[in-house]
């Protein structure tokens, strides 16, 4: 599942591309909403509330879309090949200028922008809000405190806690705590958890790499992520890969047995 920096790129390039522009086509290939034809109407803008995008138009109205596993936008050029097959898309904006094309998407509604918050108010405080302040730190490790003996892996992935992280965050953010991502939340400080996890994902909110060491060359960007089997990058020991979570949650976790102190799986 992209993470929320991916999402907010996604938004910020789609506003680039778009915002103060009317559509000349606007097709939304989804069976409950395929009656609405979006031509005519002006783009305001793109907007990322965590891993959610609303795309906001003058009248209003708001579309809002969810990547799930395996949804994505892209940006063309008019006449430009795409890069997916045509059945793949579940939307179509078209500008004099650019084509947004939302290939598998999820989710989606076409609602009231003032309705917005019915579709995420469930959420915890985005990681990545322009806005993050005190208030919203303090709320993040006040709800992460609240989950004591939740496995802190999956309190990373709980959106409800704070909006933003996904499995390679989730992954990375335990490796650079020293934590293995099966200890319960009662052993960790989660004022230094919500630290580290907005600041890894606003190091890699404005461009598509997303790196963890600090390095962009491929293959030198995670420290353990996606590097089972490989040596540790801190102490050489090799990385373990398994499975964290069940059914629909279960999710791959990479970690070092020897620099992530507290509980793992069996070998």
């Amino acid at each position: 599942m992209p993470e929320g920096d991916t999402v907010y790129l996604a938004a910020k390039r789609m506003t680039a591309a778009l915002s103060g522009k009317h559509l000349i086509r606007g097709e939304l290939r989804h069976p409950r909403l395929a009656e609405h034809d979006l031509a005519g109407l002006l783009v305001l803008g793109v907007h990322s509330v965590g891993k959610h995008l609303f795309t906001r138009f003058g009248n209003g109205r708001s579309l809002h879309t969810h990547f799930r596993m395996d949804g994505s936008w892209h940006l063309y050029r008019p006449g430009q090949r795409w890069q997916r097959p045509a059945h793949q898309a579940r939307a179509v904006l078209t500008t004099q200028e650019r084509v947004a094309v939302g290939f598998l998407l999820h989710d989606m509604a076409f609602l009231a922008t003032q309705d917005e918050q019915q579709l995420v108010g469930h959420l915890g405080p985005d990681l990545l809000n322009p806005h993050w302040n005190e208030n919203d730190a303090a709320t993040a490790a006040r709800r992460l405190h609240g989950h004591p003996d939740v496995e802190l892996g999956l309190a990373l992935l709980d959106q409800r806690i704070m909006a933003g992280v996904g499995n390679l965050y989730k992954t990375e953010i335990c490796f650079l705590l020293g934590v293995a991502p099966w200890v319960p939340v009662r052993d960790v400080d989660p004022d230094a958890v919500v630290i580290l996890a907005r600041q890894l994902l606003l190091t890699n909110a404005d461009r598509p790499e997303q790196s963890t060491t600090g390095e962009l060359a491929p293959g030198k960007q995670h420290w353990v992520y996606e590097r089972g089997g490989k040596p540790c990058r801190r102490c050489g020991e090799r990385v373990i890969r398994a499975v964290q979570g069940h059914d629909v949650y279960a999710r791959n976790t990479y970690y070092c047995p020897r620099c992530q102190s507290g509980p793992h799986p069996p070998p």
